[in-house]
């Protein structure tokens, strides 16, 4: 699949989104609901914001030390028997796992849930060898699988969006013949699945992170898939972003709680998981270990305004507040990484021409900042995407640029913004409901129905999904009366007899 889902322009995406109200229903819902949850086990922590300033001090002491951190962790994997590999590009991490595959004679390839894998496109990758079969062990990602390899919604609930109705159409194909009660569709892919791990000769897992000073891999899950690809087959191959590592234990305990409870709302994951290579004795766990570090353009966003991306868990909090991703969902975003998220990492990674639309899928509203985890001042950094592609690259020659160049000369001359003034009344009646200070919906979905065809795009966006306030008329403006407003005199002070004043 790799980073872009699709080749769908972006207002056609969006478009198709709007029209999915389940989608659109299903995310309202989600976000609602971690909400609660987020929030009930942040406060049950405590200090929370003292917890937030903890994380982003790990994750930026690693950033600033990241070359000495990743020579420590290979030196402790290979220490320990294990193998490091590191990727620069896409290509050179999924060639060298296609050709490790091809050396094992690997037949059946079980993976658990990995942003990075998909991002380098390694299920094709994989299943362009010939004789080998791939199973995603994630249930979501299973589903997605199954579904013909439908890109997913969220990085942490990628099946948000789909009804169990579609979910059990996509089981029957594999046998089920039962109802759409979740229970029951979860117990027979249980099953399902169960089979195909005990057969696994290949296992492929991410890294939520890696342990500079022992060498070890952690996993987060609730499934407990990651273990059983990690435990069954003779060789595993963990694929890791380059960033994602902490100097030792004592902070990866502090990121997994920061994880845990921005992701489901949880003091921890089901499985929390430290592994590596086979230890001897041990009857379970890979003979064969290998880690691939790949950068795939992160490098990019090191020592640059961008860096504080790099800082990301990938909790997905961002995506459970964003106002934008309740309305659109994460498919209409085209990146694996959609919500606040995709929009500063997708352009760094795939590039502007790519993504150059994502960066306007924001109001800056700062809710994403606020929720971060690790505090990455996300806005800020959506905003300086912006000023890139407008002052640096000048990308934008839509018929939106023009509209704000000729707003930028008419607010620059006092003539043209006093004219406008005057017309500011009675040129917004199209568009409101004729209240003086209307700013609520007053339209049927918060639409206003009918919008003159003559009227700029840069209309049509903003009262698609709002009222516009319609002005005061000009001779009841502030800039009317304070020209006009004289000052009242005080009345002259009259001092009597012993020394008292009378106005």
């Amino acid at each position: 699949m790799g980073i872009a889902t699709s080749n769908q322009p972006f207002k056609q995406r969006v478009k198709e989104a709007e029209s999915d109200q389940f989608m659109r229903d299903a995310v309202a819902k989600a976000q609602d609901a971690q909400f609660v949850k987020r929030t009930a086990s942040r406060r049950e922590l405590g200090h929370w914001n003292e917890w937030r300033d903890l994380a982003e001090q790990i994750r930026q002491h690693v950033l600033k030390y990241l070359p000495d951190y990743l020579e420590e962790f290979a030196g402790n994997v290979e220490r320990q028997g294990g193998h490091v590999f590191f990727a620069q590009t896409e290509d050179e991490a999924h060639q060298f796992i296609k050709e490790l595959a091809i050396a094992k004679k690997a037949k059946r390839i079980v993976k658990s849930k990995s942003m990075v894998t998909t991002e380098i496109d390694l299920d094709k990758t994989l299943l362009s060898i010939p004789g080998v079969n791939l199973l995603e062990s994630d249930l979501a990602e299973f589903i997605l699988q199954e579904d013909n390899w439908e890109e997913p919604a969220h990085i942490v609930f990628p099946t948000l969006g789909m009804n169990r109705d579609q979910i059990q159409k996509e089981f029957q194909k594999l046998g089920y013949d039962g109802d759409n009660d979740p229970q029951h569709e979860a117990r027979f892919v249980r099953g399902y699945l169960r089979k195909y791990f005990m057969s696994a000769d290949f296992g492929i897992t991410g890294c939520n992170f890696a342990i500079a000073d022992n060498g070890m891999i952690n996993l987060d899950t609730n499934e407990g898939n990651a273990d059983l690809t990690m435990a069954i087959p003779k060789t595993q191959v963990v694929v890791m972003g380059m960033e994602r590592i902490v100097p030792s234990m004592k902070e990866a305990e502090v990121l997994d709680n920061m994880l845990a409870r921005s992701a489901v709302g949880q003091k921890l994951t089901t499985y929390c998981t430290f592994t590596g290579k086979q230890k001897a004795g041990e009857v379970d766990g890979p003979e064969d270990f290998w880690v691939v570090i790949v950068d795939d353009g992160r490098s990019k966003a090191l020592g640059t305004e961008f860096e504080p991306i790099l800082q990301c868990i990938r909790c997905g909090a961002c995506m459970n507040v964003c106002p934008v991703y309740r309305q659109i969902g994460g498919k209409a975003y085209g990146s694996i990484y959609p919500g606040p998220l995709g929009e500063v990492l997708s352009p760094i990674l795939g590039g502007y021409e790519q993504f150059q639309e994502l960066p306007y899928a924001c109001s800056l509203c700062a809710a994403c900042s606020e929720t971060c985890p690790v505090k990455i001042p996300l806005q800020h950094l959506i905003r300086e995407h912006r000023i890139i592609e407008m002052d640096d690259k000048h990308m934008d020659h839509s018929m939106t640029n023009l509209i704000l160049k000729m707003v930028g000369v008419g607010t620059g001359s006092p003539a043209l913004f006093d004219s406008a003034l005057e017309m500011a009344h009675s040129g917004t009646k199209l568009f409101t409901d004729g209240g003086p200070n209307a700013v609520e919906p007053m339209y049927d979905g918060g639409k206003i129905d009918y919008v003159p065809k003559a009227a700029p795009k840069l209309i049509h966006g903003w009262i698609d999904t709002r009222d516009v306030p319609r002005p005061p008329k000009a001779k009841n403006n502030f800039r009317h009366w304070y020209k006009h407003h004289q000052p009242v005199e005080p009345a002259p002070i009259v001092k009597k007899e012993g020394g008292q004043a009378d106005e």
